[in-house]
């Protein structure tokens, strides 16, 4: 039989076209295996959307549980130059604050010389010595030939100097001065005087600034400071001074955070009306698949949402307040949260106390926070509903595409034994159509044979 290198070359018949329909029809397996996959990746999409929005709810209940939040208070200021800040140490109360002066840093200054790169240090080097008024003097070694500059410079590379030194220019002829500062304000820690032992250098003592502490009144009763970050004056509470707080009266005020409290609350009912929009979406049933939510009927998300329904419709036993309605919030008909807070305010204000039995509870495990941490922790733990309905739907996906890759080598195969069949039916063919020919042939001449010849 002869060798056919192109279907239907040999039969004349469209072989090769005849062979892609089969295949295209062969193909048409494969797209409910494409379509469950794809239904299955949406799912494990949807699932991951679900999980950040529950934890973000299950974050908003964890505060609840931080004693912090009822016992945090916030500080105020009304005045000038004063600020102040409430620790967790801090009690409510108000206070008077004058100021006095604030602290500053001590500061000495040499004599000017004209040119900072002249040689002051003679042969052998010399000594600074820096004296303090609260503490020992400090001697820094100056090596021979040192200019203003290098002097500077050996002062600020000395750890213990206690003070930074810089050059200023006055303008004048011999206008450029060493100045040291000391590094901390306050009295004791203030440079009094630099004295050098034979460089051609030396201190102008009319430029001596000496350093102070700051002096305050809290209440009448007066306070010293020696920097202007006042801390311990009232327990708990940090004021910072400046020089616009000279001279006047200001009123510090330490009371309830209150604000920090129906932020935590309001945060609760927006996270869980935004979880529960998020689970609207993919369950929304709209007739039509290519536009229904991903998770419709999924009876894991059912059984998630009947869990925290329950958890916030009980009552909460031990405290004064057991339901959410009686602080301000409702469940709707619709399933969300809604937040009366004219109401919360009310709460917030005159029983913080039994607010905070309501959400904490006298347990970690108690109270309304308590309860939905347990029910969300189940829910997103390793074997909870969502984690296990991820890892069900990416079981199926690796599953379908074991089926995929099987059923395409099926069809493969398939193809394989029409294409060799076609091949043998155009090679059969094209060996008839041949016999064919030659018998019309042999028998045309035959005909011709047989015909009677003229005389």
């Amino acid at each position: 039989m002869a060798t056919i290198t192109s279907l239907g070359v040999g039969s004349g018949l469209d072989l090769s076209g005849l062979l892609n329909q089969l295949n295209a029809a062969e193909r048409q397996k494969l797209k409910p295996i494409v379509a469950q996959k794809t239904q299955e990746q949406a799912k494990i999409s949807a699932f991951g959307r679900l999980q950040s929005a529950l934890t973000k709810f299950q974050d908003a209940v964890t505060k609840f549980n931080d004693p912090k939040l009822y016992q945090g208070l916030k500080s105020s200021v009304l005045g000038e130059g004063v600020k102040a800040t409430a620790g967790a140490q801090a009690s409510a109360g108000r206070y008077e604050v004058t100021v006095n002066h604030t602290a500053r840093a001590g500061s000495v200054a040499s004599v000017g010389v004209a040119d900072p790169q002249q040689s002051l240090v003679g042969a052998g080097g010399d000594t600074l010595t820096l004296s303090f008024q609260g503490k020992d003097d400090v001697t820094i070694d100056l090596a021979e030939g040192s200019t203003l500059s290098a002097i500077r410079d050996a002062i600020n590379a000395d750890p213990d100097a206690g003070v930074t030194a810089s050059i200023v220019n006055d303008g004048s002829a011999n206008g450029y001065r060493l100045v040291l500062n000391s590094k901390e304000t306050g009295a004791a820690q203030s440079v009094t005087g630099m004295e050098f032992g034979s460089a051609a250098l030396s201190e102008d003592t009319a430029t001596r600034v000496a350093g102070r502490d700051a002096e305050l009144s809290i209440n009448n009763i007066t306070i010293s400071s020696s920097s202007n970050r006042v801390e311990g004056a009232i327990q708990g509470v940090t004021l910072e001074l400046d020089a616009a707080a000279v001279g006047k009266t200001s009123t510090v005020v330490v009371e309830r955070d209150n604000e920090a409290l129906k932020e935590a609350v309001t945060g609760f009912v927006s996270a869980y009306n935004e979880m529960k929009s998020s689970i609207g979406r993919m369950t929304a049933v709209t007739g039509d698949a290519a536009t229904a939510g991903e998770l419709v009927g999924d009876r894991a998300v059912r059984t998630i949402e009947s869990r925290l329904s329950r958890d916030l419709g009980a009552l909460v036993q031990g405290g004064e307040l057991t339901m959410m309605s009686q602080l301000g919030i409702s469940l709707r008909p619709n399933g969300r949260l809604e937040l009366d807070e004219a109401k919360l305010d009310e709460t917030i204000a005159s029983n913080p106390k039994a607010l905070a039995d309501f959400f904490a509870g006298d347990s970690k495990e108690g109270g309304m926070a308590g309860r939905l941490n347990g029910t969300l922790s189940q829910i997103l733990g390793d074997d909870g509903l969502v984690k296990s309905s991820i890892k069900s739907s990416e079981t199926r996906v690796s599953n379908l595409d074991d089926r995929f890759e099987r059923m395409e080598r099926s069809i493969d195969q398939t193809i394989e034994r029409y294409r060799k069949q076609f091949g043998q039916l155009d090679g059969l063919i094209a060996q008839m159509n041949a016999t064919s020919s030659y018998l019309t042939q042999q028998l045309d001449m035959l005909s011709m044979q047989m015909q009677p010849r003229k005389k």
